[in-house]
């Protein structure tokens, strides 16, 4: 059973922004259910993915790993000989609780990093995932990023890139946030712990829409790029290395 998430249950005088700290890895598997539609099908169809990518012998990376959900994911459908992941979160407190949950399952050879995913080298990679990563990204570093994914991989390598967007239309946007909220609403959560989550999110956690990730994916030098998973304002993209 995890922890309930009431972090932000009570009134909170002064609003920093919010951190992946040792408070949100103990609650984070009810955090993430609760506030992302679609998550777990995101999750399990990242592992049946990569097990059409993964090659012999290469590395798959989940690049802002937090507690180890598609590193599990992965190591639960991967067959290919000779795999290993690459779980790298910059969160000590992230790492210390992957390192548990992953200690209680049988799978592919795990190394955990504690580091910077901007600074970690991508090498013979088959499958890579940004699984909900990129929009805690500087917005400047983010193609750098991407480029640097492209050529770590083999040719024919899979990136996942999962985030919430934005959308270029006023009226669509505020819809889909709006259905959002509803999320919460119906998952426990009150006006007041959604506003305060917001406000702390703000710094921390900036949106593209579809088409900028589309465009960027094109320009870090992915041959095919599409969504393949949308669930109100959150989704995934699919972007395959030419083969």
């Amino acid at each position: 059973m995890h922890s309930k998430d009431q972090i932000f249950a009570a009134p909170i005088a002064q609003l920093g922004d919010f951190c992946f700290d040792e408070q949100v890895a103990e609650v984070f598997p009810d955090m993430i259910e609760r506030s992302i539609p679609g998550y777990s099908n995101i999750v399990a169809a990242i592992g049946m993915m990569a097990a059409r990518y993964a090659k012999p012998h290469t590395r798959l990376f989940d690049l802002g790993c937090s507690i180890g959900a598609a590193t599990q994911s992965m190591r639960r459908h991967v067959s290919a000989e000779g795999c290993t992941i690459t779980a790298v979160d910059l969160s000590a407190a992230m790492i210390k609780r992957a390192r548990q949950h992953l200690a209680a399952y049988k799978g592919l050879p795990v190394e955990l990093v504690e580091g910077d995913i901007c600074d970690t080298p991508i090498e013979n990679a088959s499958v890579v995932v940004l699984n909900f990563t990129l929009q805690f990204v500087d917005p400047e570093r983010r193609l750098a990023l991407l480029k640097r994914i492209h050529d770590g991989l083999q040719p024919g390598g899979l990136l996942v890139l999962s985030e919430k967007f934005r959308f270029e239309d006023g009226n669509i946007n505020e819809l889909l946030i709006d259905l959002h909220l509803d999320f919460k609403r119906a998952n426990g959560y009150s006006e007041l712990e959604i506003s305060q989550k917001r406000t702390a999110l703000e710094n921390v956690m900036r949106t593209d829409s579809i088409a900028i990730h589309k465009a960027r994916l094109a320009e870090a030098g992915f041959a095919h790029v599409d969504l393949w998973f949308q669930c109100f304002n959150f989704g995934s993209l699919v972007a395959i290395k030419q083969p």
